[in-house]
């Protein structure tokens, strides 16, 4: 039978509404239990080893892989792999974090008792309590939900997104206890739109020497604007007779400066903005589009330690790079 546009519409509805209160029963139980499990992760001298089968496994595969590009050293292993062989990978030093809602999947807990006999610590994600995986871990993380979202309730879905969101809870808690930043970031992530985004500095990509649009104190508005229509940035720097940047003068100010009726001869001292925002060389680029779009502004000069401008960075270069 073929529903209506409608009842479609309703079903999709349906659906968000049972994963959303899932959710939110699930943040109300948030507590020691969490904390123990953070605690436990960070002093991990070892991995965390994340096991589950079915669409368990496959919200297993996305925690691990969470986990290690956030700082926290973490690989998947298949439980039916494990029973034949691969629990070799999973060392005295490592944590193991089951995945099951049933708390009863049999082939992890054919593992158990290797687990318990070398006393890796257990953490478990698990939706039924109690159950045979809940009674034998260190720490359970209650992912329990009242129905699944399928009208069925068969199909994993509110079951396997609490489970999903449980890991990122996890993940991004030790984000912020570890201290990783950008840059630890950047090293996990060389390649691709990411890896631009996070390793291009903007020495990499300012214009420098005579592409840099100067004028000196005490010009007129005529040899800004001359300056300004030669290097095609919007914008110019004004310096003083030492090279030390003192202010900007942009398209913006231009129009300004015709509101107030200033002619062509006027001081361009009188007219700049001082107090510009700059960036040092060394920067990530994404920190030059950060400056650009929180100020609404498209040009951005690097300085050096001394004030001089030795670079210009526009938005069009964070553009064609992929920073944006």
């Amino acid at each position: 039978m073929i529903e209506t546009a409608d009842k479609l519409l309703e079903l999709a509805q349906s659906v968000i509404d049972t994963e959303v209160h899932a959710l939110t029963a699930m943040r109300q139980r948030i507590g020691p239990e969490f904390q123990k499990a953070c605690t436990l992760i960070q002093t991990c001298k070892g991995r965390v080893v994340v096991i589950g089968i079915g669409k368990s496994g496959h919200i297993g595969r996305k925690i691990a892989a969470t986990f290690a590009s956030t700082g926290t050293p973490a690989f998947f292993v298949h439980p039916a792999e494990a029973n034949h062989g691969d629990m070799g990978m999973i060392t005295q030093q490592d944590i193991v974090m089951a995945i099951s809602n049933s708390g009863e999947t049999p082939e992890i807990l054919s593992l158990l008792s290797l687990i318990l006999r070398q006393k890796i610590p257990l953490i478990s994600l698990c939706g039924r309590h109690p159950s045979t995986l809940s009674s034998a871990s260190t720490i359970v993380l209650d992912t329990s939900i009242d129905k699944e979202a399928c009208p069925l309730g068969l199909a994993p879905t509110a079951s396997t997104t609490c489970t999903l969101v449980m890991g990122d809870a996890l993940a991004i808690a030790l984000l912020h206890a570890k201290g990783f930043t950008a840059n630890d970031f950047a090293k996990f992530h060389p390649g691709g739109a990411l890896g631009r985004r996070l390793l291009l500095r903007v020495d990499d990509l300012m214009h420098i020497g005579d592409k840099l649009p100067l004028t000196y104190s005490g010009s007129t508005l005529q040899t800004t604007l001359l300056e300004m229509t030669r290097k095609r940035f919007g914008m110019t720097g004004i310096i003083n007779t030492d090279r030390h940047l003192i202010g900007v003068y942009t398209d913006g100010d231009l129009r300004r400066t015709l509101e107030q009726g200033a002619n062509l001869n006027s001081c361009i001292d009188s007219l700049m903005t001082r107090n510009c925002r700059i960036i040092e060389p060394g920067l990530f680029a994404v920190e030059a589009l950060r400056i650009m779009e929180e100020h609404k502004i498209t040009s951005l000069f690097i300085t050096n330690k001394h004030h001089h401008p030795i670079g210009i960075i526009h938005m069009h270069d964070l553009l064609e790079n992929g920073v944006v």
